[in-house]
This record gives structure tokens, sequence and C-alpha cells, in this order.
């Protein structure tokens, strides 16, 4: 049998969603509990700390674990973690929370109870707290200095934005998950907890398993790269965002399509599993890189993919700034999986073929790589037009139109 790489933390998977009478038996107990109605990030937040993805997390973060992991990446008790994971509320409902009070977690529309919660701290964020965390977790090369930095993320970053738009309280405490939302349904093909994954990579003989994080359509250069890490692993896990994201980027079900299509096609099935994960996107750059290695550990991954900008948004991060990272004080020695450092790849006109630039034959100038941005994607195909084939598949380009075309 496989050995795969243990879950991060040293306590295996740690999941707190509820099953059979238990789970029956917390809902009816929750009915009577005071009503906290959550964001749809704390959602996804919540359903992997049930379903193990968070290990070793069991609740949302007291004020010294949420201080650690912006300072040093670390909890209170030493654990690498390098994003908060914290849970906010209005004044008027922490005042009427006592310590030690159950408390009932519903969703954004307040339709569904996620969780109940057993309140062990409440903990004030100001204004200067919530740019401490910005600064800390957010800030890249790409912005130098915090005045810099601040000038236009206040306005303009969607993860600095999400933080500053939080209410004025945290709550901290375990949890107990009883529901895992719409994913288990809505994205039945490709939704797997790491318990799940896990299984299908020892199923399969893996040991040695790849990560390939998504949030946008798979186009060549992501399958260069899966095709590459397939030389030196026994597999890759193409594991996809299926929460929530940023306006104007493109829907979790049409990217599964792509990928599906992909593998179908172009790729060797037996050596390639497609995954989906529940949480939103922070775009918080290098901080996030880590976040998506750390808990890729627990879905059973030994390696993560880090390319050109991965997590980032905009102009914040600097090109290899979630690469460079995990070469820092900061993360030396705290994780067991390792990373996979991709360089910016392209399609060489010369070669006629995707490479890495790095790897590009002597001689090669820049204009001899064809380069086509995100934006510029999506500006093509809002217009109608083709997708060139150096870029995309045609099977995927073809997916893409007929979701433009319908939107």
């Amino acid at each position: 049998m496989s050995k795969l790489i243990p879950p991060h933390g040293g306590k295996g998977l740690t999941c707190c969603l509820l099953e059979g009478a238990e789970l029956d038996a917390e809902k009816k107990k929750a009915e009577g509990l005071k009503k906290i109605t959550v964001s749809h990030r704390e959602v996804g937040d919540l359903i992997m700390m049930g379903i193990g993805g968070f290990s070793p997390l069991t609740g949302f973060m007291t004020k010294a674990d949420w201080k650690g992991v912006c300072e040093n990446c670390q909890l209170a008790d030493g654990t690498f973690w390098p994003i908060p994971v914290t849970l906010d509320a209005n004044k008027e409902d922490a005042d009427a929370i006592n310590i030690g009070d159950e408390i009932a977690l519903y969703d954004a529309e307040g339709d569904e109870i996620m969780a109940t919660m057993q309140v062990t701290e409440k903990f004030e964020m100001t204004e200067a707290d919530k740019i401490f965390e910005c600064e800390k977790c957010y800030m890249g090369e790409g912005t130098p200095t915090a005045e810099e930095f601040w000038k236009i993320a206040k306005d303009d970053h969607p993860g600095v934005q999400m933080v500053m738009d939080q209410k004025a309280f945290n709550l901290a405490g375990p949890v107990k998950v009883l529901s895992e939302a719409e994913y288990p349904t809505k994205y039945a093909d490709v939704y797997a907890r790491p318990a799940e994954s896990r299984k299908m990579f020892e199923d399969r003989g893996w040991s040695d398993v790849a990560a390939l994080q998504l949030r946008n359509p798979m186009h060549r250069s992501h399958e260069y790269l899966c095709k590459i890490a397939v030389e030196v692993c026994d597999g890759v896990y193409i594991h996809s965002l299926v929460g929530n994201l940023k306006p104007g980027d493109i829907p979790a079900d049409v990217r599964v399509k792509c990928i599906d299509s992909l593998v179908k096609n172009y790729f060797v099935e037996k050596n390639v599993i497609q995954g989906g994960y529940p949480l939103d996107m922070r775009y918080a750059g290098p901080r996030e890189g880590l976040l998506h290695a750390t808990f890729r550990q627990n879905y059973g991954c030994s390696k993560m993919i880090i390319g050109r900008d991965h997590a980032g948004v905009g102009d914040y991060y600097g090109a290899f700034d979630a690469q460079e990272i995990f070469h820092t004080d900061l993360v030396k020695g705290m994780m067991d999986i390792e990373i996979f450092e991709a360089d910016h790849t392209a399609f060489s006109k010369v070669v006629g073929d995707v490479i890495m630039m790095r790897e590009a034959p002597e001689g090669h100038k820049k204009e001899d790589f064809i380069f086509l941005s995100g934006t510029k994607v999506r500006a093509k195909l809002a217009a109608g037009e083709d997708l060139p084939v150096e870029f995309a598949r045609p099977e995927v380009a073809k997916i893409l139109m007929g979701h433009y075309q319908n939107a």
C-alpha cells in the first residue's frame, strides 16, 4: 500500500463534521440557540474544519492565535498556520453572548444551520487591528511600503476590503459542523473530503502526489505544468476552488467542464484526478500560497505546484513572491509538503509548444513567445473572438465561448 504524507499538525485529520444520530441531535439543539449569521467566506472555513481540510484547526481563532498567525504564521501553541481563520460579529450580538455560551451559525441567507459553536473568547477588532492584519497578510513586493499599499488597496484589493468590512468583534471557540452546504450535490463529480482524496490516491498506489491549484479555466500552460509534474510524481490532483471568486472570474462549473475536457482528450487519465474544495479566494498572494500548500497536505498531496502570481490580484505581488516565501525563515522547517516551482510558461513559436521560459533554447527572444493574459482572454471571449490554439485547446475554447455567449 502507498504511504501518503501525514496531515498537517501531527494530529491526523481533525474533522468537526457530525453525522448520523449525533448530527440529528445537534441540529435539534441548535434550533434553541442564539442565531449568528456568517459570511460565505466563513461558511467555507467551517466546511474545511468540518471535513478535515483545515486540520488541525477545530474552531475559530482566539486573539492570541490571530496575532501569532499575522505576525509569524504560528498559532499560540506554535503550530504553523499562515492565514487568520476568524468569525466576526457585530457589537450587539457580541454583547448578548457570554463566554461559555453555545451559539448556532447560519449561512448568509439565514436559511441553513451550518454549525454550532461554544464561545470561549470574544475580542474587539479595531480599525488598527484590521489594518495590522492586512499589512501582515496581504501586502506584497508589488507595493513595498505600507503607504503605497494603502493608497490603492483600501479601494481595490478584494481581500483587504473583505477584512476591513468585517464587523467590530471576533468570536473564538470550537465548532461542530452540521452541513457541507450545496457542495456535495452541486459539485458531486469533483467535491471530495480529504479522507476521500487520500483513499483515491491509495487505491491508485500513489504516494507522491502533486497538487495544482486552479481558480481560472485550465489552459495549455496549466496542462504543461501537470504533465511535467507527472514525470516526477505518481500523479497530479487538479484541485479547483469551487467557492466564491471576484466579479468577472469564470464560474466553477464552467472551469470543471474545461478540466474534464482536457483530461479526457490530452492526458493519460490514470495519472490525473480532478477535485474541488469549498473555500472563497482571499487573493492574499504569498500567504494564500502557504494556505493552499497547508491544506493540500491534508488532502494527501506531497507537492504543491506554485507558479507565477499564485493567488495574486492586480499588481500587489511580485511574480514569484509565492515561491520565495517558502524559502524564508518564517516558513522553512514548518511544513512537510514541498513546492514544485514553476517558471512563467508560454507557447514558443520556435519550439512549437508550451515551455517554461527558463528552459527555452539559447537565443530565444520575448517576441518568440505568445502571451495572453486572463484579461485579454476574457475580452476576446466577450467579443465573440476565438482563442488562439497556442493558448487554449479547441475543446476548452468552445466551452468558454459557450459560457460567454449565454452569460
